[in-house]
């Protein structure tokens, strides 16, 4: 195993997947091993996981769900893998690649960089000199829930949802991944909360919003508007079953 194992979950993600730049990645980052897991996919997603695993089998694995099980449940499955594996630093990256693949390295250097952290997370904050092009209306919508998620967790949180999150492999991590999630959405908010929870992580120490240089919403997201309700109800049970005393 390389030194970072990164979760790619993919589903029908056939015509989003971007297999030349992965490919190229870990070609020139042999350090870098990617897992991608297959969730149920209808379309021809696990052809393209299959070219590229002949073609960098050492560097890209795949894993297969017969049926769909949900994000969270993917990305469970492919960092319980890493840990296995013996990586020294696990996360999870989007499949269309909103967050750029060379982002990976500047989370990594913050974890070398800082004996103290845990996890580095991105964030995805509108600032000079980055680029952040977000659609306007899930914009708004994303910073009402992650003032609502803030407020569950009982930290200063910006952005909970950002689909790239690095980690050093740790017994508060491993704790973290091990049951499955309630949500099959919002697990990055019980993620946080386990590791605050049950790994007794100190999050202003231990945690890094990192603010992305560069971040893209990409057509086909699989989340639609109505499902910011569901993600509300996922976070009052995520409250109920992690609160803190």
């Amino acid at each position: 195993m390389a030194e970072a194992a990164v979760t790619i979950p993919c589903y029908n993600e056939a015509d989003r997947l971007n297999c030349d730049a992965f490919v190229g990645f870990v070609r020139e980052h042999p350090e870098i091993t990617f897992i991608f897991v297959d969730d149920g996919s209808t379309d021809n997603t696990a052809q393209l996981l299959e070219s590229m695993f002949k073609s960098e089998g050492n560097n890209i694995q795949f894993i297969t769900f017969e049926n769909n099980r949900g994000k969270a449940e993917a990305v469970r499955q492919g960092t319980l893998s890493a840990l296995t594996a013996g990586a020294k630093y696990v996360g999870y990256w989007d499949a269309d690649l909103a967050t750029p693949l060379n982002a990976i390295l500047e989370f990594v250097s913050e974890l070398k960089k800082n004996p103290h952290l845990q996890l580095v997370m991105g964030a995805r904050v509108q600032l000079l000199g980055r680029t952040i092009l977000r659609n306007r209306y899930r914009h708004y919508l994303g910073r009402v829930f992650a003032t609502v998620a803030s407020l569950v967790l009982r930290m200063p949180v910006y952005d909970t949802q950002c689909g790239a999150k690095m980690f050093v492999v740790s017994e508060s991590v491993a704790l973290a991944f091990r049951d499955p999630f309630i949500s099959r959405w919002v697990f990055d908010v019980e993620i946080l909360a386990r590791l605050v929870c049950r790994g007794n992580v100190n999050p202003q120490v231990a945690i890094c919003e990192y603010p992305l240089l560069e971040w893209y919403d990409v057509k086909g997201s699989k989340i639609q508007p109505q499902d910011f309700w569901i993600a509300l109800w996922d976070l009052g049970r995520i409250h109920l079953a992690y609160r803190r005393h």
